[in-house]
């Protein structure tokens, strides 16, 4: 029996007409490879819960934890391919002795997208995204590369991940005029602790037809009710006295603005009886920009919490207050188009023009 909630309020995916969940099941915590991870049992109860709440949207990579990821999941799917979207990516470096596992360039993604097939279990792959930009791939090659795998259904869509906006927008751009797959999605690390996507991803997603889709929803654990500096510590695995990579540490991962930020979500947690994780994630989920946050639990436990986002209602106050301590300059142009002076400079008397 499929428990209705938040998971089942379907949205479309960019430009396509692909319905997917609001939040989407990462999957990057499939599998112990690196050291740490959800065994292939756990994965399944994580997985079907998420399933049985009515989502549709998992998330995984061709590197997740050496492959086991996509092994663990290609098991998981078994019986109920069809009913999931599942995305993947490609441009890891898989074999440090082979400079050609690694890249966005075609033959890397040729065979990245076999070898993600293979261990999926499935002869297609509903979104594949191009999962870092590499900086030497000319984007003709890459939108190309990406139509014939569409053309051939061996992916349904295709996206982006980590990439700068113009780029982005120049892809997209390029296979609209050469008829080729156009691009849904972009990924992202979007957080109340890293709101730039603001300045220029996200308004490029939405003028462009990509949905934005973000992974550092919970800003490595910072924005929960763990202690950061426990937190920070047992994901660094450093003795506590070990005091100039501390040091380090809290200026490279943890600062006095980013604690600020969590503290805030904290109370505003206490106050309407949530966790700081949920507060996290609903701000995400109820944003102005649409993005798709993605939940990445390490259990079944967690996810059940981070699912609890769908039930927080906020009050006007509270999203002041997460403004006013998370806010970021846009920076030029933005700041300069939007203020008054621009405004006046443009449209002189008459009623602004601009959205």
């Amino acid at each position: 029996m499929v428990i209705r909630s938040g998971l089942d309020d379907y949205r479309l995916l960019g430009r396509s007409g692909l319905r997917v969940s609001p939040l989407c099941l990462g999957c990057l915590g499939f599998g112990t490879a690196w050291g740490r991870g959800a065994e292939l049992e756990e994965s399944r109860r994580i997985f079907d819960l998420y399933a049985d709440r009515g989502g549709n949207f998992v998330d995984t990579a061709s590197s997740y934890n050496d492959g086991e990821s996509e092994i663990f999941l290609g098991e998981i799917l078994d019986g109920r391919r069809d009913r999931m979207v599942v995305a993947t990516k490609y441009s890891m470096i898989i074999d440090s002795t082979d400079i050609n596992s690694g890249g966005n360039h075609r033959k890397n993604l040729m065979m990245s997208v076999e070898r993600s097939l293979r261990r999926l279990k499935t002869d297609y792959i509903d979104l594949l995204y191009v999962h870092m930009w590499d900086g030497t791939t000319s984007v003709e090659e890459i939108a190309r590369g990406l139509d014939d795998l569409v053309r051939q259904g061996k992916i349904v869509y295709a996206g982006l991940s980590d990439i700068p906006a113009w780029q982005a927008s120049r892809m997209q751009t390029v296979a609209d005029l050469r008829g080729w797959a156009p691009l849904v999605a972009i990924q992202g690390e979007y957080s109340l602790v890293e709101r730039t996507p603001e300045r220029d991803m996200l308004p490029m997603a939405a003028e462009m037809g990509m949905a934005a889709t973000a992974f550092a929803v919970l800003a490595g654990s910072l924005l929960t009710d763990a202690d950061p500096m426990d937190e920070l510590w047992r994901r660094l695995e450093r003795p506590d006295d070990d005091a100039p990579l501390k040091n380090h540490a809290v200026k490279r991962h943890i600062t006095e603005r980013k604690l600020r930020i969590a503290e805030t979500a904290r109370s505003i947690a206490r106050e309407i009886g949530r966790s700081a994780a949920q507060v996290a994630i609903a701000w995400v989920l109820q944003g102005r920009h649409g993005a798709i946050p993605l939940s990445g639990p390490a259990s079944a436990q967690q996810l059940e919490e981070n699912l609890g986002a769908f039930d927080v209602r906020f009050e006007e106050r509270h999203l002041a207050a997460l403004e006013a301590v998370s806010g970021i300059s846009l920076g030029f142009p933005h700041e300069m188009l939007q203020s008054e002076v621009g405004r006046q400079s443009l449209f002189g008397p008459f009623p602004r023009l601009l959205r």
